[in-house]
């Protein structure tokens, strides 16, 4: 029998080191694509990752399943990367203003966004690759705290009171944050669905 994420997380409090390597293997992958998500560097996404894991490990004993575990365990994985993104941002503005920026960083971390069809052209493939960094692209000019909350209801597939909880405002705050954003990813997105309806 499958054990849940709150009987794993309580019986890591009862001090079982398994439990814990059960929820690392559970939600490594996702979390690690997530953060990536948000900070668009695997070796940082990767260290956060870790330190999610241990501030979880850290709390075990005064967890208390008032939520659900992935609530909890992606409302800290939030709050770094928000955190991790606000720090970057005055590094980021040392660098020369006409240094070049490439789209192309990191291009193959993100398989898990990949829908692989049964046999594409070499054509295709480089209209998907364009239409996927054109997509990442958007996601990234947007607030941080709307792409938060894009990355968790689009692509953790977490429900508007989880999301919520995780960024810590009302579900009607949530949904004006994402109506924002998905507002601010139509226009910008524009180009791309008037050439996907002229295909």
């Amino acid at each position: 029998m499958v054990r849940t994420d709150v009987q794993l997380m309580l019986d890591v409090k009862a001090g079982d080191g398994n439990s814990f390597e059960l929820l690392l293997q559970r939600y490594r992958t996702p979390l690690v694509n997530f953060l990536f998500r948000m900070v668009r560097n695997r070796e940082q996404a990767e260290d956060l990752a870790q330190e999610v894991f241990l501030r979880v490990y850290r709390a075990r004993e005064d967890y208390v399943p008032s939520a659900k575990f992935t609530t909890w365990l992606f409302r800290i994985a939030t709050n770094l990367a928000l955190n991790s993104v606000r720090d970057n941002r005055y590094q980021k503005l040392e660098v020369s203003i006409d240094a070049p920026v490439s789209l192309d960083a990191e291009d193959g971390d993100e398989r898990t966004m990949d829908v692989p069809e049964k046999h594409p052209n070499i054509e295709q493939h480089l209209v998907e690759d364009a239409r996927r960094k054109m997509i990442r692209h958007a996601i990234d000019k947007l607030p941080e705290k709307q792409r938060a909350a894009v990355l968790l209801h689009k692509y953790e597939e977490l429900d508007y009171a989880e999301i919520a909880k995780i960024l810590n405002c009302s579900e009607s705050a949530l949904k004006s944050l994402l109506f924002r954003a998905y507002e601010a990813l139509r226009v910008e997105l524009a180009p791309l669905v008037a050439q996907r309806a002229r295909q």
